[in-house]
Order: C-alpha cells, then structure tokens, then sequence
C-alpha cells in the first residue's frame, strides 16, 4: 500500500491506541484527532472525556504522531442527543452509537479528516473493508466476539471508501499484546461500555434531566394491575431489573412461567401509558417470528434482493436465519427462521450475508 496521510480518530482506548501504531509502521503519515462530543456535565465523576484525552495524548507521543482536540459536541447534540431523546420519549429504545458512527464519527469527523488533507480516516472498530469492483463491502471483525459491524450498517460507499480498520484483522488478544509491547501507556485500560455520553452513570437518573415522564400502571398479560411505572421511556423491552414489583407472584400464569419466575417487560403502550410485564424469559409475548423496519440504510446504496439472509436485532447476538420477505423506499419486511427474544422497536436491524454487512433499519414493530 502506498504511503498516504491518514487521520486516526484516537478515544484514549487501546484498540485505536493500536490501530495509529500499526498505519505508523506501514509508513503512512499519522496524525491523531481525539473527538470530543459531550460537554453538558464534564466535570461529573461518570464523565472521563479528559482522562480519555489525557490517555490518547500519551499513546500519540510514544507512537510519534501529532494530535488534534476537536469538540464535536454541537453537532452531536444537534444530530445525534436530539434524536435520542425524541425516541425515548415516543416510548422506543434508540442506539446512539449507530447514529453517533452515521452522523460523528464517520460524517463530521470524516469532513474533518478530509479538510486537514487526509487521504483516509481510520478508527479503532472491529470491522473490514473490501472492495469489490467498484463496491466497497463492509465485513465483520474477524474475532467473533469484538466484531462491530453492526454499529456501522449506515455507512455508505462514499464513507466506507474513505475508511481504514486497522485491528478488524485481529483477534483482541493480539490487540491487547501489540499494546503491552510497545509499551503504550493504556495498554491495560478496560473497554469502554454503554452509550458514550451517558458513560458509567445510573441511566434513569441521567434521562430524568432531559425526559418530562407520567407515570402510570404496570399490568400483567391478564391486564391486572402490579404496580406503578415512573414513566415509559424508563423501561426498555426484556428488561428484568428495575421494574419495581420484584415481590408479586403470578400463581396462575397461562402462557410460560410460574410462581418464581421473574418479571420482564414484555410491552409498552403509549396510548394508555400502561406498561405490560410478564413472567417466565420464554413467555410467548417476548418472542418474535418477524419484524418490520423503516428508516432504511444500505451499504452498497440499494437493498438486497429479497430471500435468505441472517440479521441481528441486538448487539452480541449471534446471527439468526432469516428471510427478507419484502422491501421498498420505506420499509423491510424480515421473517426469522426461529422466534426471536425481546426485539425492540427503535433499536436496528442489521442484515448479512455471511461476513458481509449489508446495512438494516430501525424496528417499527415486532410480529
């Protein structure tokens, strides 16, 4: 490959840590941006933007590179926080990393790169890049169970084109070796997990800044009353704890669960404000044949034809057999081999055909 600038989006973690030493030995020209997105509370303990700079600063002067503080935190609330918000508050449960790589990492920080006169960015994701004829095909990580292909089903050609993965051709154990080798000083620092802005913090407590919440009656699936919900766009589909009625038993339930079974939330309607519970995880109204999503997103810019294919409806989820029954401008219609747990309207579903990723949607409505 020839050498080329390169502008590597550094988070103070080891997997991008690795990937800007790894373009570095290949002879490209490296410099490191570090994205600063959130700014609301960044002094509060669960915030670590500026140990996460601290770190990404340290790993660029022992690779050798320069590196770049860019805020990106107005076009984060605008594109990504505001969005958020909207779908919890219409009772869905969003995933803002996708949005956060669509519209951030891969649109803002993407401009960005181009205007310092980078050829290509490179980030620190479990994923792989192949070209095939004039397509560009975004593939899984190789190591099973770091691959991030599905946080970034929404690029397109144009973005993909642009993109390098370094460590998509590793297993994280080397990652983590390459690291303490060359002795980078966050060769040993933990994963980050959970949404980005929110971090380490209890979830409901950041939410009840932002989310006006009614509360209102927790049924089971015989529309008998268990209690009270502190307000819908708290719960999230399959939830188990936190519901608040951890001591009511169902001696009668029909369908799947017993007395000692735990609780789950199996329902929300916004309507009535009422959110539903059942017991027993293989309760039938936690299970789902088939889905139907909009707000469409395809890597090669056109969707797949209709037939056979795998999807995921959550992170860390193994590949379920699938068919895509039907697609148009608006929507896809997907029917899974076998019935799916808990899959949550506003949430994506994301579409392969083996290790190609072909992009997905957002859950409308689960069947």
């Amino acid at each position: 490959m020839r050498r080329q600038r390169v502008v590597v989006g550094l988070s103070g973690g080891v997997d991008s840590a690795v990937s800007a030493w790894l373009l570095k030995q290949q002879g490209h020209e490296v410099i490191g941006i570090f994205m600063k997105n959130w700014e609301d509370d960044d002094d509060s303990e669960y915030c670590s933007s500026r140990q996460d700079f601290l770190d990404a600063a340290s790993v660029a002067d022992v690779i050798g590179i320069e590196i770049e503080h860019v805020n990106f935190a107005a076009e984060y609330k605008d594109r990504v926080f505001a969005e958020f918000l909207r779908e919890y508050q219409a009772g869905r449960t969003p995933n803002p990393d996708v949005l956060c790589n669509a519209e951030i990492k891969f649109k803002a920080f993407l401009d960005h790169a181009m205007r310092l006169g980078a050829e290509k960015i490179a980030t620190g994701h479990y994923a792989r890049v192949r070209q095939v004829g004039e397509q560009h095909q975004l593939l899984k990580g190789l190591d099973p169970l770091k691959d991030q292909s599905y946080f970034l089903h929404r690029l397109n050609q144009a973005q993909i084109s642009k993109t390098l993965f370094p460590v998509g051709e590793l297993p994280k154990t080397e990652v983590r070796r390459i690291a303490a080798e060359i002795k980078l000083p966050n060769a040993k620092k933990k994963d980050s997990t959970g949404i980005c802005f929110i971090g380490e913090r209890p979830f409901r407590e950041f939410l009840n800044r932002y989310l006006s919440n009614t509360p209102g009656p927790i049924k089971d699936d015989r529309g008998r009353v268990l209690g009270e919900h502190v307000g819908l766009s708290f719960y999230t589909l399959g939830q188990r704890k936190g519901i608040g009625i951890g001591g009511v038993k169902d001696k009668g339930a029909p369908r799947g669960g017993g007395e000692h079974e735990p609780w789950f939330v199996a329902r929300k309607d916004v309507a009535t404000n009422t959110l539903y519970v059942v017991q027993g995880h293989a309760h039938l109204w936690l299970q789902s044949h088939a889905l139907r999503a909009d707000d469409l997103s395809w890597v090669a810019g056109f969707a797949p034809p209709i037939g056979p294919l795998a999807a995921k409806t959550r992170y860390r989820q193994a590949d379920a057999e699938c068919r895509l029954e039907s697609t148009d401008a608006e929507h896809i219609d997907v029917r899974f081999a076998e019935a799916q747990w808990a899959v949550t309207p506003g949430q994506s579903v994301v579409l392969y055909d083996g290790d190609v990723c072909l992009g997905g949607g957002v859950i409308a409505e689960a069947q």
